[in-house]
């Protein structure tokens, strides 16, 4: 693990691990920063790379870091020329944004703790997101407030009418709070009941646990992230169906063939600059391409794979639609059947965001594809 230095105020020379999701690199200059710490001063020293240690009050720090970012939204960004542009501008303002903000540090002790005034307790949310303690370790505070987050939204969990239950996510494993693509696999048609089901990218196990509703005997799901294996396999057996979903990984397929594959890829062929991130962009359409390149050899005759897959790449000027049928076709794939449906998302409204036309536009399809 990397190591952060900085001088104290008594002058002392320190030296913690360095922690950062985003696999940032620890910062080369750190200040000592307290309730004294002004915000255009706090925002000129984070721009120009300078790290801030925070040793005063947690609410103060919480607030600095919200005056940081209104600055940060004052600064002006230009629309781009066509749709892809403005998406790259949009990832790259974003990116700026988190540069600064994550300047911002707080030191968790080697319990886990905050030794700051007024610092709620998140040992245990740092605990489910970090792992055991093992050492004092500094992080960004605005890392570490996603992290108290993702242990808010873990407890309280999310409905999903489709299961007639909650889900609960743990931290860097995307929620599925948008429930058009849930519904999707709850109501696509089946021709005949699957004895063996595959559902690949499980995450939360959302769809695994649809799936299991739908009738096969046997449901198996896949995952390369191994946070998203142990969230999977907790919603499994909090739902009471550890006894029909196998989950199994780091991998994409499973060994063995299915009556019915199921994948919900990332929807936007870009690079991730987070954890929770991968559940949005796909480098280089990666899992898309490797869920169509294996799906051929991995059904039962006459089996199906269901391609569960927003088109805001296509309206965004990323991938077109002669590039997802081609690769379609060049798998060894044929279109059986493709259902639709419009976002239900705030996002699809809000007329401010700068990519507003595309997902305005956005249309979330299952796709039913069969060996050509």
């Amino acid at each position: 693990m990397p190591t952060i230095s900085w001088t104290d105020r008594d002058q002392t020379e320190r030296t913690a691990d360095w922690h950062s999701e985003s696999e940032v690199p620890a910062p080369g200059q750190v200040v000592v920063a307290d309730d004294r710490m002004k915000a255009d001063t706090a925002y000129r020293l984070a721009r120009k790379g300078t790290a801030l240690l925070w040793r005063g009050d947690f609410h103060n720090a919480r607030q600095l870091l919200s005056a940081m970012s209104r600055r940060v939204e004052r600064e002006p960004t230009r629309p781009g020329n066509t749709p892809a542009e403005s998406f790259r501008l949009h990832r790259r303002a974003r990116g700026h944004r988190a540069r600064v903000l994550g300047k911002l540090l707080v030191t968790l002790e080697d319990d886990h703790s905050l030794a700051l005034r007024r610092a709620p307790d998140v040992r245990r949310a740092c605990a489910e997101a970090y792992g055991p303690p093992s050492g004092v370790r500094v992080v960004a505070l605005s890392e570490l407030l996603g992290v108290i987050g993702a242990r808010q939204w873990r407890v309280k969990g999310v409905d999903v009418p489709a299961l007639g239950s909650r889900v609960h996510p743990h931290y860097g494993v995307f929620s599925p709070v948008r429930g058009e693509y849930v519904d999707l696999v709850a109501h696509a048609p089946l021709d005949v009941r699957p004895r063996t089901a595959f559902d690949l990218g499980t995450g939360t196990g959302v769809l695994a646990a649809v799936l299991a509703g739908r009738g096969p005997d046997r449901v198996v799901a896949t995952d390369i992230s191994p946070r998203a294996l142990v969230c999977a396999d907790d919603n499994v057996r909090a739902l009471g169906l550890a006894e029909k979903i196998e989950i199994v990984g780091p991998c994409l397929y499973p060994q063995g063939r299915a009556d019915l594959v199921v994948c919900n890829p990332p929807w936007i062929p870009a690079r991730p600059t987070s954890t929770v991130e991968q559940g949005v962009y796909d480098p280089d359409s990666g899992m898309l391409h490797g869920f169509l390149d294996g799906l051929a050899s991995h059904l039962e005759p006459g089996g199906e794979g269901w391609l569960v897959l927003s088109d805001l790449a296509e309206h965004l000027g990323l991938r077109t639609r002669h590039e997802l049928l081609s690769g379609i076709g060049a798998a060894g794939l044929r279109v059986v059947d493709r259902t639709d449906t419009k976002p239900r998302h705030p996002r699809a409204a809000d007329t401010t965001d700068p990519l507003h036309a595309a997902r305005a536009a956005e249309i979330t399809s299952l796709w039913r594809l069969s060996s050509a």
